[in-house]
């Protein structure tokens, strides 16, 4: 029987405490995912996982492990692109450009609740309009925060360095994630 709860509906964090080999269950309710204007990136992506977890709570005892992930250039927050459109714009933007994705992570059960983030730093190569519109005709990353999932062909072609967790660019920093159920 699982012992952990995963609120949200990312086959890429589901994939990853696959990997893990954690024993869960997926548990996912609506959230708004808004958050107070003054927050810092790092707390808003906190806010936004533990509003996750805080919506399936009433649904199971069991302990809540809840994410999300942020996509910051400069000031700006990048979240999930509208359309195509806005999916070109967005890698335009981030193109021949270091920016941070930043994993809010919310877990809580047993009287307990832990909570981080994790920052990692992409730098993109220049990309051509041309790779842009490949990528998103053929990939729809329409789900994905920063409009880009790194562990896609713009991952493999595209990005010029990282630094921090490569699994935090995917959706979860699950080596952290694991070292704090240990805590449960």
């Amino acid at each position: 029987m699982a012992k952990y709860v995963l609120a949200s509906q990312s086959p890429r964090r589901k994939q990853l405490l696959e990997w893990a080999e954690i024993n869960f269950e997926t548990i996912v309710e609506p959230t708004e995912e808004t958050y107070p204007v003054e927050l810092s990136p790092e707390e808003i992506a906190v806010h936004i996982a533990k509003q996750k977890a805080e919506a399936v709570r009433t649904k199971t005892a069991k302990i809540i492990i809840a994410a999300d992930t942020i996509v910051v250039l400069g000031n700006e927050i990048i979240g999930k692109p509208q359309d195509r459109e806005d999916a070109l714009a967005i890698l335009q933007k981030l193109s021949g450009k270091r920016h941070k994705v930043i994993t809010g992570v919310f877990i809580n059960g047993e009287g307990k609740e832990i909570s981080f983030a994790d920052s990692t730093d992409v730098e993109f190569h220049p990309l051509t309009p041309e790779q842009v519109a490949f990528y998103v005709d053929k990939y729809r990353p329409y789900d994905k925060a920063g409009a880009y999932a790194i562990q896609e062909w713009i991952g493999v072609i595209g990005i010029k360095s990282i630094k921090g967790d490569f699994y935090n660019v995917m959706g979860l920093p699950v080596s952290r994630v694991v070292q704090a159920l240990k805590n449960f």
